[in-house]
């Protein structure tokens, strides 16, 4: 069995160093909306819950996780105040199956207000709006296949709208969480690769137009422009956790992420949630890029609460909030129910 474990994570370190070496395209990837956070607690930690996130919660963060729920079934929903005027609806639903694993569902919507159209002859609007929408829909599965380790994997269908053009993908999630690191209780090491997938394209009707060659030979004619394609955010994370019991009924967890991004600058996440007779909880955390000034970091601190209460289910809400360095401050709720 240890052969196994050795054989995952080996392999998971030699993909890591492979897409380590890509990492020199800052500023040019698409689908952005597949780094937006979701699930409170874990943005509360600065999202930094890649080893301690369970069940519906752990879609996002890392796959592996689900199957680590005590529930059947868990089910998360939430909301965001985003930047912008934006808004980010989230909804999740883990099942436990048996020898199967676990399966779970998400769809994650980024909304905005309309946005007034506006072309070369009119920069002061047409007087039409249009709205873009930007969805993700994913299936996970997670299985326990030892008694330490656990691996997950997440498909995502990326759909993107904006006006008459749009454009779609896959965007791939592959988690291992290894629990209880050389015996010690409580100390956890999980790796995740996400958002591996093909390049996206826009097409649609808005990308004809009319033009005249240079030579003027044919006349002014209906051309197709040739939409440039773009890559997903990859980004790989390295993780650890450690949690235990400070007194009876006092339990608290650290958390700390390093991520590599093939888009953006290295980031270094840490977290740390205080609970209290598993009903009442108290968050916060830190985020920071290695090459940009703090100042560039827009959420660079995070707090929140949360709440747990049994009643025959468990019931679970959380509140983070997050200040903003140059946009207004961001309030994110989540439910969960688990049964």
């Amino acid at each position: 069995m240890k052969k196994i474990n050795y054989f995952i994570f080996i392999l998971l370190f030699f993909v890591a160093q492979v897409f380590f070496a890509q990492t020199d395209r800052i500023g040019t990837a698409g689908a952005t909306e597949l780094l937006i956070p979701v699930g409170a607690r874990g943005v509360a930690m600065g999202n930094s819950t890649v080893t301690n996130s369970y069940g519906a919660d752990a879609i996002y963060w890392n796959p592996a996780n689900m199957s680590a729920s005590k529930n059947r079934v868990d089910i998360l929903v939430s909301h965001m105040t985003y930047i912008a005027d934006m808004s980010v609806e989230y909804g999740a639903i883990a099942v436990q199956t048996g020898s199967f694993g676990t399966l779970g569902f998400s769809i994650k919507s980024l909304s905005m207000n309309p946005i007034l159209k506006t072309t070369v002859h009119t920069p002061d609007g047409t007087g039409q709006t249009f709205k873009p929408q930007h969805i993700v829909m994913g299936i996970s599965w997670a299985k326990l296949i030892t008694d330490k380790i656990s691996i997950g994997l997440t498909a995502n269908y990326i759909s993107e709208n904006i006006d008459l053009v749009s454009a779609s993908g896959f965007a791939f999630d592959f988690g291992v969480n290894y629990s209880n690191l050389a015996d010690i209780k409580g100390l956890d090491l999980a790796v995740v690769l996400k958002n591996f997938g093909g390049d996206m394209k826009f097409d649609g009707s808005a990308l004809w137009t009319k033009a005249t060659q240079i030579d003027q030979r044919r006349g002014e004619q209906f051309y197709k422009i040739d939409a440039a394609v773009f890559s997903l955010p990859t980004s790989f994370d390295i993780a650890f956790g450690y949690s235990f019991e400070l007194a009876k009924s006092n339990m608290i967890q650290f958390t700390g992420v390093y991520t590599n991004n093939n888009f953006y600058p290295e980031q270094y996440k840490l977290g740390v949630e205080y609970g209290y007779n598993n009903l009442f909880f108290f968050r916060a955390g830190y985020n920071q890029t290695a090459e940009f000034d703090a100042s560039d970091v827009v959420f660079k601190y995070s707090l929140g609460v949360g709440i747990n209460y049994n009643v025959g289910v468990d019931l679970k809400f959380d509140y983070t909030f997050l200040p903003a360095e140059y946009f207004n401050s961001t309030h994110f709720i989540t439910v969960g129910l688990g049964i």
